[in-house]
């Protein structure tokens, strides 16, 4: 295909109805995913391999993309459906829902990414009370029949046609509880056949019209329901929680029915080529006898492992053993499968790479790097920041008294510990509330997400580690406890009974762990991560399972590091601080806040400075305040020896060091009422009110201060200055920046640069030292990065402060807004998420690239570096390198992340630079 000539893009001046809309599955591969989906594209590539796919074709994006935009199908659509399902009852022999022996297909959703159980699916489309006789008859079977006629009635009526999903279960399980029986199995067919009767009457009285009979009427309304389900809540909801895009839409994939439901040597299931809990190789996946698709990752009946099909059915288990290998030798990476058995005939239906924990991930990277499938720059693709985060989370303490009440699968791991709620919207309720919860469902569905996002973890009692929970909640890096057969839940009631009788009720405290799948009463406590152990230097790689993560851990890191190109430095305050961060990895501090060195016992002198009426008071302060800083920048110096100390001059609004007006004025009126001694704190007051600000965040602050109160900027310089000379002349190799913040203008700079580089030049000559003390700026304001080019005359270095930026930027008071209307943004689609948590490259990000490119034109040597929050948020670090930053700063125990992440950025880019 070339480049500008492929028959799926529309060309500009190309009309739509030009465009092909359908492919069968022969006709695809694995790298149309825009195109066809992950399912589309996934089944066309192993169509190509020769596996035995049921044959189909996939309607593209494209085509969903022109009916969400105008409400109607693409004319052409129609069309090519019917040539393409013309063109399948050809191979396959027969018609879609003709009575003798009808043709049944399947119309499934399939995006580029995977959404599991977010969008719609109907199986079994082509029965009618006629062509149901019809596969009776071909299949030897009434129940079968009349079980795959109920099940397009219930997902059609659910689906399609919007009937309570609900009503139809209450109906199944009335029959089930005339017949007195406890799986729908055991129902037979004239069960089945009154069952059929009552749905369709569901149907006509909730929709007001009859279940059609039309096969071809069932196929396009599927479709069309399928396109719909793109913009659902849940599908919308799961988009914003994955930041998966909203304008992608999503393929449907026709596809020929196999039939798990044959009997008791049918069945299907879902596998996995290695265990997408741990990452170890082996035999994983559930199956179930007697099935459709959709019964195992609802989990409405509990599944055999996967390694039992053996015994079942060795033909097909040995099969689908050499088909796992197949793909996963293919695609490099951990498949996830799903199959289903006709009467004793391996079927795929779809594969895709499977979603992992984040354990699981760094363990597969490194395991593939091993058998020589992937290489290292391929494998810090496979890993990220954010599943690196979440393994640094604390875990249970095993040794600590507990009491276990039950075990589960291990689906997804964490510690997790809440108060106990059953269904989701009272998850979401506490959550908002503060209340930390734990999701209890006998099985989840997509019904449930809002509650599974809300919660700390999810505890179902059905369900493996392929239902609807466990993939789910594996994707968002939740804890996940399934299948906890022994505990009866009653959601209802809103309770769950455990062995031995006793009874959680809903708020009473419980503790999950998924990585062991054991539930406990009340709350356990929690111990380090071995990987966090591991940074701090008490945890070595080893053989035991904890150490096997370690050492995957180790060896991404050292793949990362090897390929970044973005230094990583600390926002540390003090030598404790320095020394973790340093332990971390960081190279560097790349923000000191000396603010923070100013509170305690010493904010009474800063307070004193701040309001002192003479020169003489303010000399005293200072020359109070001067030793101090000192001793915080010779420990600091100490902590970060050989490695790069920027230190921001004081920055904080003015009423940090001020005393609380309100507190203030009622102490005085108090006394006055007493007729006590007052003059003081009348003073104070006086001076409070005339230092008052409306708006502190944008009043006397930064630069602004150090300019106002002489003295005050050029004491914390020769603290700085003093405390380098003298760590030189004990041999160390003190590496200090000073760094002035909120500049808004290159005078403002150049003012301050004049006295610094003063005092800089008498400790100099004092102690008989060169120090050479970089002065620098941050960039935290519109017009700071505006006139970057000015401003880097004075500068030797530019600190991007992006906290700072992106409220000027946005005209947003973080504190404020964050709390008051952010949550109503992210629902309603204005953000993606919050621009404080990753950096917005249109708005702040141009300022950063902009500033960035106009100060190395005056300055081709000026180092630029990030020391806002973003410095460590993944996204934001592949931004940072994109511009061409030299490092990034953050906290402590962001560092591992940012580091992983910065080796990413390197990769990627260099990948799209050789594409």
């Amino acid at each position: 295909m070339s480049e500008n000539k492929d028959p799926h893009v529309a060309q500009s001046g190309t009309s739509v109805e030009s465009v092909k809309f359908v492919y069968d599955f022969t006709e695809g591969n694995k790298d149309l995913k825009d195109l066809l989906g992950g399912k589309g594209a996934n089944l066309a590539e192993m169509t190509n391999l020769g596996l035995p796919v049921p044959p189909g074709f996939t309607i593209t994006t494209e085509a969903c993309k022109v009916y969400l935009d105008s409400g109607e199908e693409p004319a052409a659509l129609r069309d090519e459906v019917s040539a393409h399902l013309e063109a399948l009852e050809r191979r396959m022999g027969k018609k879609l829902g003709q009575a003798d022996d009808p043709l049944l297909v399947s119309v499934r959703s399939g995006a580029k990414f995977s959404m599991p159980g977010m969008m719609d699916t109907v199986l079994n489309i082509g029965l009618s009370d006629k062509s149901v006789q019809g596969l009776a008859k071909q299949a030897g079977d009434d129940r079968f029949a009349w079980d795959s006629y109920r099940r397009l009635i219930q997902m059609f009526g659910k689906t399609v046609l919007g009937v309570d999903g609900e009503l139809f279960e209450d109906a199944l399980d009335a029959a089930k509880a005339a017949k007195k029986v406890t799986v729908d199995t055991e129902l037979e067919a004239a069960d089945l056949k009154k069952l059929v009767t009552k749905f369709k009457k569901l149907v006509k009285a909730e929709c007001g019209r009859d279940f059609p009979q039309d096969p071809r009427e069932q196929m396009d309304l599927a479709i069309k329901a399928v396109f719909d389900s793109w913009n659902g809540d849940r599908a919308k909801l799961y988009r914003r929680q994955e930041r998966i895009p909203h304008d992608l839409g999503t393929a449907v994939n026709v596809c020929s029915m196999v039939f798990g439901n044959l009997g008791p040597d049918s069945g299907t299931g879902v596998a996995f080529t290695r265990d997408p809990a741990s990452g170890h190789q082996g035999v994983y996946g559930d199956y179930l006898q007697n099935a459709q698709g959709e019964d195992v990752v609802a989990g409405i009946r509990n599944t055999v492992p996967l390694a039992e099909l053996e015994q079942i059915d060795k033909k097909s288990y040995d099969q689908l053993m050499q088909i796992m290998e197949t793909l996963e030798n293919h695609y490099k990476d951990l498949c996830d499968i799903e199959f289903t058995i006709e009467r004793g005939r391996l079927w795929m239906l779809q594969t895709r790479v499977g979603k992992r924990t984040a354990g699981a991930a760094f363990r597969i990277a490194t395991q593939l790097v091993d058998q020589g499938l992937i290489d290292e720059a391929e494998a810090l693709t496979r890993v990220n920041g954010a599943q690196l985060a979440q393994l640094m989370f604390p875990r249970f303490d095993e040794s600590a008294k507990v009491e276990q009440v039950g075990r589960g699968i291990a689906a997804s791991p964490g510690a997790a510990v809440g108060k106990a709620v059953f269904d989701s919207y009272t998850a979401v309720k506490w959550s908002r509330s503060g209340e930390k919860v734990i999701l209890i469902r006998r099985e989840t569905n997509p019904d449930d997400l809002d509650g599974m996002i809300a919660a700390e973890g999810i505890l179902t009692s059905r369900g493996g580690k392929t239902s609807h929970a466990a993939v789910v909640a594996r994707g968002m890096g939740k804890t996940c406890v399934c299948g906890a057969e022994e505990l009866e839940v009653d959601t209802k009631r809103r309770r769950m009974t455990v062995p031995g009788g006793h009874v959680v009720e809903e708020g009473d405290l419980i503790s999950i762990d998924g990585s062991s799948g054991k539930v406990y009463l009340g709350e356990v406590p929690v111990v380090p991560s071995p990987v966090v152990e591991y940074f701090e230097g008490r945890m070595h790689p080893g053989a035991d399972d904890a150490d096997e993560l370690v050492e995957a851990v180790h060896r991404m890191m050292a793949f990362a590091d090897r390929k970044r190109r973005l230094r990583v430095r600390a926002n540390a305050d003090n030598a404790e601080d320095a020394l973790r961060a340093r332990r971390f990895g960081a190279q560097g501090i790349g923000l000191c806040r000396t603010e923070h060195m100013f509170l305690g016992d010493r904010r009474e002198l800063v307070e004193r400075l701040i309001l002192a009426d003479t020169e003489a008071e303010r000399e005293e302060s200072l020359k109070a305040l001067l030793p101090l800083q000192k001793k915080d920048f010779v420990e600091l110096f100490e902590a970060m020896d050989g490695l790069p100390v920027t230190i921001r001059l004081l920055d904080p609004p003015l009423h940090e060091f001020l005393p609380d007006i309100t507190e203030l004025s009622v102490r005085v009126a108090l006394a006055e009422s007493r007729q006590e001694p007052h003059e003081n704190e009348l003073r104070l007051l006086q001076a409070v009110h005339r230092l008052h600000e409306q708006n502190p965040m944008l009043g006397l602050r930064g630069v602004r201060l150090g300019l106002v109160i002489p003295g005050l900027f050029t004491m914390q310089v020769r603290a700085i200055a003093e405390a380098a000379a003298e760590r030189r002349n004990a041999k160390g190799d003190p590496r200090a920046e000073i760094m002035i913040p909120l500049v808004g203008t290159v005078q403002e700079l150049e003012i301050v640069r004049e006295e610094a580089d003063k005092v800089v030049a008498e400790v100099e000559e004092a102690t008989g030292t060169s120090l050479k003390l970089a002065i620098g700026t941050m960039i935290e304001l519109p017009r700071a990065a505006l006139t970057a080019g000015q401003i880097a005359e004075a500068a030797e270095f530019f600190s991007f402060g992006t906290n700072d930026l992106t409220q000027t930027v946005w005209g947003f008071s973080r504190d404020d807004v964050e709390a008051s209307f952010f949550t109503a943004y992210l629902e309603k689609g204005i953000f993606g998420v919050s621009p404080f948590e990753t950096i917005d490259k249109d708005g702040v990000g141009s300022l950063v690239k902009l500033a960035a490119k106009a100060g190395r034109e005056t300055r081709p040597d000026l180092k630029l570096g990030v020391c806002g929050e973003h410095g460590g948020d993944p996204e934001s670090v592949h931004f940072f390198h994109e511009v061409g930053l030299d490092y990034v700063s953050c906290s402590p125990f962001r560092i591992p992340v940012a580091r992983l992440e910065a080796g990413r950025a390197a990769v990627t880019s260099a990948g799209s630079d050789h594409r």
